[in-house]
């Protein structure tokens, strides 16, 4: 069963903003995307690369090194050399802090 876990402070992602977390060995990419909050894998799937180095552009996140982009929406690539989606996370937002669901 899929458990949910703290991953960060609320005030540490702002809207507009993104945040490279690692929670219990998982590197997860939190995008506050207008106050909402997604969470992703934090590699490229093109190069293995963080996404959290990237920039935020309205809901897709912009790999510097290739310029592989994803929709932190749904995970999936949007532009090449990505073709591969990056897993996606449910999110959470309790008491001001940002849990992710980690599991299958």
């Amino acid at each position: 069963m899929a458990e949910w876990v703290a991953a960060a402070d609320l005030t540490r992602c702002p809207p507009g903003n993104m945040l490279g977390v690692e929670v219990e060995g998982h590197p997860i990419l939190l995008a506050n995307v207008d106050g909402d909050v997604y969470a992703v894998e934090d590699r490229c799937s093109h190069e293995d690369y963080p996404l959290s180095d990237g920039e935020l552009e309205g809901t897709e996140v912009e790999c510097i090194y290739h310029g592989a982009r994803f929709d932190v929406c749904s995970g999936r690539a949007t532009c090449l050399p990505a073709i591969r989606p990056v897993k996606t996370y449910e999110v959470d937002v309790r008491d001001g802090t940002i849990y992710v669901r980690l599991g299958d």
